[in-house]
């Protein structure tokens, strides 16, 4: 495993450790084709709700909920996608067992970041969020067990995203290190058995068909 971890990346450097995810993401929802998430995705996602966004609210919720439906039953995490949505998105959450829930590009305030942690989830921060002053805010008030770190789409490095968030903190960045290679391989720990996507029950299958066809 590489020092670094990058939670959420759409531009994979292949030196670092990458975990890859596969999904529909929120602005996509209205999109008639099959939905399809390979044996090899660690990670479901992004996937999640945005409010900000055309696309259809209540086609946005179905395609979210199919999926949390497949991360729940092949015991993969999430990394989610919430802009004007934390409400709700909170609310949906709430019916799903998963093994991680991890808000990619946190950009809320401190006092639902806490929300978020008391659920036990994880909050992932990159270059962007960084620079808003509620977001920084957040970060100063997550528990370092629940932070993550991501590159998304910005040009930042992962190391470059480590070194601001340590420096927020105030701790060092080995101990930021540390921190995000323990919750992730303790993540790891929990897919050991996880349910491959080939292996769904025929009631996911049949929720797939009814939302493919809607």
């Amino acid at each position: 495993m590489s020092r670094y971890i990058d939670i959420h990346t759409h531009h994979p450097t292949h030196r670092h450790t990458e975990p890859q995810g596969e999904g529909r993401h929120p602005w996509d929802a209205e999109d008639s084709t099959p939905i399809h998430i390979s044996d090899e995705a660690e990670i479901i996602g992004e996937i999640g709700l945005d409010f900000a966004h055309s696309a259809n609210r209540q086609r946005q919720e179905e395609v979210f909920r199919a999926q949390l439906e497949i991360a729940e039953r092949s015991n993969r995490p999430v990394v989610l996608h919430c802009v004007k949505s934390f409400e709700q998105i909170m609310k949906i959450l709430d019916n799903y067992s998963l093994p991680a829930v991890i808000f990619h590009g946190f950009i809320g305030s401190k006092e639902q970041a806490q929300r978020a942690v008391n659920k036990g989830y994880y909050l992932s921060f990159g270059g962007r969020t960084i620079k808003s002053p509620k977001t920084i805010e957040a970060l100063r008030n997550t528990p370092i067990s629940n932070i993550f770190a991501e590159t998304d789409e910005g040009p930042e490095s992962i190391e470059q995203i480590y070194e601001m968030i340590a420096s927020i903190r105030g701790i060092t960045i080995e101990m930021l290190i540390d921190a995000i290679k323990e919750k992730f391989l303790s993540i790891q720990n929990r897919l050991a058995n996880f349910e491959t996507a080939k292996d769904v029950t025929s009631k996911e299958q049949s929720l797939l068909t009814t939302l493919e066809s809607a």
